[in-house]
């Protein structure tokens, strides 16, 4: 009698094993592999077979270029991200923490599109239809072409799309629904596979778009396998604070388009709605102000003004404290040590706090200027210019780096009232601020 063949999958990541293991030797995560049933494991390797399967193979030069039509989802920021429109046949992840507006975008989204006549299917396995119900009522997105679907079966909801000919799909959300045909539970690496394999068949055979909510980790990545952003289309992350008002809503994969824009929401008593006017929610410096200091970063093509605020206080620990909300601890640390040594000020007695305001976070380096003169300020207990911003990347060795789209940053700045800036060259074009280089870290003292 042949012998039970075991296999083991770590639920992180979808490596497998002969054996359990306590840790993976793939990703790293502990305590994550469960062993396969043999019947799960015939489905796993028939639809990747099925994925691997080649098509006919013939020159790219006699390729047809795929005529790639663009729906218009009524929501501008939305069709901002994801290039233009949401294009037929594709499959869009949208993930975000708990409450951030997911599933309140996306309804707002299906009424859109059941007004301009599609027919949409909202299937939710977390929620009751008198729960969506509610939801709809106060963001207004009754409409008889939008359906509603409490299903946790795979195969029921591709009935219906069957059955009622639906022009849109959301699956709200990939980690509880599962197929009859894979024997684990809902959320595990096998159901995840197949379901999103079938969803992404349908899509493409069906040619209509399908929205799937993802769960997310406590690190802010999407719960489950890392296989699943990549079987689809585009992968979009809402940030922000649940508290707040403002929420952003970055692309981190866009097949048919760029993911370099970002959208920007508002969160009103009737839902999420494109921030119209988002000149002067990030700062807000009427006065002079201590630790305090202004920059301009780039959101995709969008210039937007930020309050770098720090606070520098004597230490009563053998080890400083260096905290960092929405700027890099770690790049945080090097401008300190760099200030260490150019200017030989004592920041290793000083907890150094850095917070950026409005709860936005920075991913570029242009900042750094104004970090530092953030820094400065509240080490000096001396009040920057309300007038004033900074702009330039900081260099290992001290020296100002230029950023890009100078030009178009110091025009924002200069809409907003901002009379003086400290830039790292001249500018290309002459701007309507007035601009002073400054080509190294010690020189920025003398505008303190």
């Amino acid at each position: 009698m042949a012998k039970k063949k075991q296999v083991f999958e770590c639920q992180a990541c979808g490596f497998r094993s002969s054996k359990w293991l306590g840790k993976c030797t793939n990703c790293g995560a502990w305590e994550s592999f469960i062993e396969i049933k043999p019947k799960d494991l015939e489905v796993m390797e028939r639809i990747e077979k099925s994925a691997k399967k080649a098509d006919t193979i013939i020159p790219i030069t006699q390729v047809q270029e795929d005529n790639v039509r663009r729906i218009p989802t009524g929501i501008d920021e939305l069709d901002l991200v994801l290039g233009g429109g949401l294009v037929e046949g594709s499959l869009v992840l949208v993930g975000g923490s708990p409450g951030v507006g997911k599933s309140t975008l996306l309804l707002k989204t299906c009424a859109n599109l059941a007004r301009q006549g599609k027919k949409v299917l909202y299937v939710s396995a977390e929620e009751s239809a008198g729960q969506i119900k509610l939801r709809a009522n106060r963001i207004e997105a009754n409409h008889e072409n939008l359906y509603l679907c409490n299903e946790l079966v795979l195969e029921n909801i591709l009935a219906q799309l069957t059955t009622h000919d639906f022009d849109l799909l959301v699956i709200d959300s990939i980690q509880t629904i599962y197929s009859e045909e894979v024997a684990s539970a809902p959320g595990t690496v096998s159901q995840v596979k197949a379901v999103t394999f079938e969803l992404m068949r349908t899509a493409k055979s069906r040619k209509i778009p399908i929205f799937i909510i993802g769960h997310i980790t406590k690190e802010g990545s999407i719960a489950g396998p890392r296989v699943l952003e990549h079987m689809v289309d585009t992968v979009l992350y809402f940030e922000g604070d649940s508290s707040q008002e403002l929420r952003l809503l970055r692309g981190f994969k866009n097949r048919f388009g760029s993911i370099s824009e970002v959208g920007i929401f508002e969160m009103t008593n009737k839902g999420l709605i494109s921030a119209k006017n988002i000149a002067k929610r990030f700062f807000n410096r009427k006065n002079a102000s201590v630790g305090s200091a202004a920059t301009v970063v780039m959101e995709g093509s969008r210039p937007i003004i930020l309050e770098v605020q720090a606070l520098v206080a004597e230490s009563g620990y053998p080890t400083p404290k260096r905290s960092a909300t929405g700027f890099d601890a770690s790049r945080l640390t090097m401008l300190l040590a760099l200030l260490e040594k150019k200017l030989d000020l004592p920041f290793n007695q000083y907890d150094v706090f850095v917070n950026i305001a409005g709860g936005i976070k920075i991913t570029e380096t242009a900042a750094d200027l104004a970090v530092i003169a953030a820094i400065l300020s509240s080490f000096r207990n001396r009040p920057i210019s309300e007038e004033t911003i900074f702009l330039g990347e900081v260099g290992l060795t001290g020296e100002l780096r230029d950023v890009m789209m100078q030009d178009l940053r110091l025009k924002e700045a200069a809409s907003q009232g901002f009379r003086k800036a400290i830039v790292p060259s001249k500018p290309l074009q002459e701007p309507t601020i007035k601009t002073y280089v400054v080509d190294s870290v010690e020189k920025i003292v003398d505008w303190m």
